[in-house]
């Protein structure tokens, strides 16, 4: 007898709906836009090792025995899907809604410190803020939660634990309905360049080389460095962040430094791609985003800026590119505007449509750093409402997906935010309301 198919529809909400089951031998179904009921093309699709994208109907088909597949699209919160077996010829019909981050950035002294975060987290309540880009591991190469990963400890990057259950604070967010995004600062750490000098970056004399915060950079060609940041990067995407925002992911900007291969663009460019490239297919079965932080300049420079940030390599290997476009980081300013701080808007805009035009990918796929910090390079005028909302609205008329305030001290007001609590289904990762 033939039996009929059984056709499941499952809306993917954040947190994720999970259903008891053994283990389906194949999985097809349908990528749905909730909201449009269209469906989505070019959604990422990961069953145990596999990846798969959906076609212009939505349609994907996994083929290895999985009892659970995580669903991602850009534009979109995540979705994760436990598979009832037997499923052999049925369709499943997955339902993402759209999302929009709108964050701010906290450092880990930021999220442990009461004070701060409940700051942070008041502005989520009452305004458009939905997400947070916290620190797992920071500039000077500590990790303030309690890792399993044997390296941190043994070069003593535990010492200075601030949040004592990492994985109990991001469940606490996502019921707070917060986008989460685990900052991992790469290439410089001082913790692992005085523990291992083998690994650090060279002055031409053979000493340890210091940048201009006395601090310490590791050999982007050295596999040992790639390891251990895509160790702790899994270890965040276990912990439940949505996702990785990999900073200082280049070469430092000193020339006449050594390095264990010449450093030629080729070079350059090879091993920050390489990387980035290599972290995303580690990366792949948590079902996580993947984004770089990439200096602003980089969209106007067609070689890779002396620092082996290419626009259009780290395209092919993140979901989403973070480019810093502070109006106080453009000390030369840019064609038609000198003077950039009196110019945010252009800014932001100017420099997303050119990065747009370099690697020809979605708008989409763009989440730009907009600068809520006094300047430093011009007349030190203070970013204040008018400056912030500024850069906002060139970052939302590109249509970009969302934006991040940085303020290194984790100082944040509400001028310049719409005063919006999470109360809209496009505010929150689950769709849920305020």
């Amino acid at each position: 007898m033939m039996r009929s198919c059984i056709v499941l529809c499952f809306m993917v909400f954040f947190p994720f709906l999970l259903l008891h089951a053994s283990v389906s031998e194949y999985v097809s179904g349908r990528v749905i836009d909730y909201v449009t009921k269209k469906p989505i093309e070019g959604a990422i699709v990961t069953g145990n090792n596999e990846i798969v994208l959906t076609d212009k109907n939505g349609a994907f088909v996994i083929r290895n025995a999985v009892n659970k597949i995580g669903i991602r699209a850009y534009g979109y919160a995540r979705g994760e899907q436990t598979i009832p077996a037997p499923l052999t010829k049925a369709s499943l019909d997955i339902y993402l809604r759209p999302f929009i981050p709108k964050a701010l950035y906290l450092t880990y002294y930021g999220i442990g410190d009461k004070s701060l975060r409940g700051s942070a987290l008041t502005l989520v309540k009452e305004t458009e803020l939905n997400s947070f880009v916290i620190d797992v591991k920071g500039d000077r190469g500590v990790i303030t939660y309690k890792s399993s990963i044997p390296l941190a400890s043994v070069i003593g990057a535990q010492k200075l634990v601030i949040v004592r259950d990492i994985r109990a604070l991001i469940q606490s967010l996502k019921e707070r309905g917060i986008y989460t995004v685990a900052r991992i600062v790469v290439f410089k750490d001082n913790v692992l360049g005085m523990a291992r000098p083998d690994l650090a970056v060279k002055t031409q004399d053979g000493k340890i080389f210091h940048d201009r915060e006395n601090l310490i950079w590791l050999d982007p060609s050295n596999k040992e460095v790639w390891d251990y940041n895509i160790d702790i990067a899994v270890e965040a995407a276990q912990n439940g962040f949505d996702e990785i925002q990999f900073d200082y992911v280049r070469f430092p900007d000193k020339k006449g430094l050594r390095f264990s291969v010449p450093s030629t663009e080729e070079n350059r460019v090879k091993y920050i791609s390489g990387f980035l490239c290599e972290a995303k297919r580690r990366l792949a079965p948590y079902n996580v985003f993947v984004a770089a932080d990439i200096f602003g300049y980089v969209p106007w420079n067609l070689d890779d800026t002396q620092i082996g940030q290419k626009i259009e390599s780290v395209a092919s290997c993140v979901d989403y590119i973070s480019l810093m476009l502070y109006p106080s980081g453009f000390q030369f300013g840019i064609p038609g505007y000198r003077t950039p701080v009196a110019h945010p808007f252009e800014i932001v805009s100017l420099s997303l449509k050119k990065a747009q035009e370099r690697t020809k990918i979605p708008a989409v796929r763009f989440r730009p750093w907009l600068q809520a910090f006094k300047d430093y390079a011009f007349d030190r005028r203070y970013f204040y409402g008018p400056e912030i909302r500024s850069q906002i609205k060139a970052a939302e008329e590109f249509g970009s997906d969302g934006w991040m305030l940085w303020n290194p001290r984790n100082v944040y007001k509400i001028d310049g935010l719409k005063k919006e609590p999470l109360s809209e289904d496009n505010n929150r990762p689950d769709g849920s309301k305020g």
